[in-house]
């Protein structure tokens, strides 16, 4: 019988109901979520949602990512990472409203992939991500006008993960970068030092914005040393590295990371092995170093979910990723020992933001002829974002 470690306290559901209403137009993304919610205690709320899914019927496509609640996941079209669900949209031409299930950012590169025809919708503008959010474009422009200071930018190619914003994206393109994946940062990565006289050269990565996907990708698939690996910390004058750091290194790491997969340490891995008899450690790339080197497998949300679908009946495993794909893969395998590798809770609070009274109200204010929360990107960064983003499809083995 499938079971989850249960030494932490499940949250009621108003805790995890951030309903994100209001107006905060000095915040980054200008987060203005007007309208009336319905209650998450009205009775009628899953029938008002399958009513207002059945009306729109194929004119709308509705996204949950992985990590989205249970509740939304229901009526999810397709779910998955957030490329796949980008991709997805971007199949589905026929569909004038793509209902988006998970962060900004994501809802960016829907809009990037999608024609002009198409609108994108996020049910809630507050939710965002934190590791997004810790590059912004003016810290990112910055950081490279350091690099070009130092004569380096020249032999530099920027790699930014999928989890960062559109502004970010079209910095990459306008300066000959790719996209990554947590799936094909190997690739990637090889590709841009190919750019720079290849691995064993003296070319450079600017990888971000997350620092862990980043460094494990360097030293643990192409080889690199960790000390070829520094982080840039755009808070502090010159990323608070010296001159002779930045031209030693191969990698610069942005000094961001994810605020669920940081939270997964050593003692975690040293905990449950204690506690369950040949349990397998899987957890995401975006963990620290020193997780990822106690783990015994390593690999993204859908080599995750792959991992136990393969797996054997009556083994037992410990996934450190966020708490909701894990209750969910549990729950789909019953005949397996899963586990969570963390002892407290670790729910992706901005994820966790798209609850069903968001949901509801998007799909019917589309049933009334309103769009609401509509993610638009400006032109010309869509323009050279989706050129990187091009440049990831165009890579080997995608």
């Amino acid at each position: 019988m499938s079971t989850l470690l249960a030494n932490f306290t499940e949250p009621s559901p108003s805790s995890l109901l951030l309903l994100g209403q209001g107006r905060d137009l000095a915040s980054e993304r200008g987060v203005e979520c007007a309208g009336e919610l319905p209650a998450p205690s009205d009775p009628d709320l899953v029938e008002r949602a399958r009513a207002a899914r059945a009306a729109l019927g194929d004119r709308a496509f509705v996204l949950g990512h992985h990590y989205q609640r249970d509740e939304v996941i229901d009526f999810a079209d397709v779910t998955g990472d957030s490329f796949k669900l980008a991709r997805e949209a971007a199949a589905r031409p026929e569909a004038e409203f793509i209902l988006f299930c998970g962060v900004h950012f994501m809802a960016e590169s829907a809009d990037i992939l999608t024609s002009d025809a198409q609108q994108v919708v996020l049910p809630d503008l507050a939710a965002g991500c934190s590791m997004a959010d810790m590059a912004a474009i003016h810290q990112v422009d910055e950081a490279w006008a350091v690099l070009e200071d130092l004569g380096i930018a020249g032999d530099t190619i920027p790699v930014t993960y999928m989890n960062s914003s559109a502004a970010i994206k079209a910095f990459t393109g306008r300066h000959g970068g790719t996209v990554c994946t947590s799936s094909n940062a190997e690739v990637a990565l090889r590709w841009a030092f190919d750019q720079v006289g290849g691995v064993d050269g003296t070319g450079k990565v600017l990888f971000m914005p997350d620092q862990h996907l980043g460094r494990n990708t360097a030293v643990l698939k192409l080889g690199l040393p960790l000390e070829a690996c520094v982080v840039f910390d755009p808070r502090k004058p010159n990323g608070g590295l010296t001159d002779a750091e930045l031209r030693d290194a191969r990698v610069i790491l942005w000094r961001g990371h994810c605020s669920v997969h940081g939270r997964f340490s050593v003692q975690n891995v040293h905990d449950i092995r204690a506690a369950v008899p040949d349990v397998n450690v899987l957890v995401h790339p975006e963990c620290k170093h020193e997780v990822v080197t106690a783990a015994d497998y390593v690999g993204s949300t859908e080599y995750i979910i792959k991992m136990l679908d393969a797996a054997e009946p009556g083994s037992s495993w410990a996934i450190g990723t966020e708490l909701n794909l894990v209750r969910r893969v549990a729950r789909e395998h019953p005949d397996q020992n899963v586990h969570y590798l963390d002892s407290t809770v670790c729910f992706c609070s901005t994820m966790n933001r798209i609850d069903l009274p968001h949901l509801v109200w998007a799909m019917e204010s589309l049933v009334a002829g309103r769009v609401v929360n509509r993610i638009v990107v400006d032109p010309d960064d869509a323009h050279w974002a989706r050129v990187a983003l091009d440049q990831m499809l165009a890579l080997p083995g995608i």
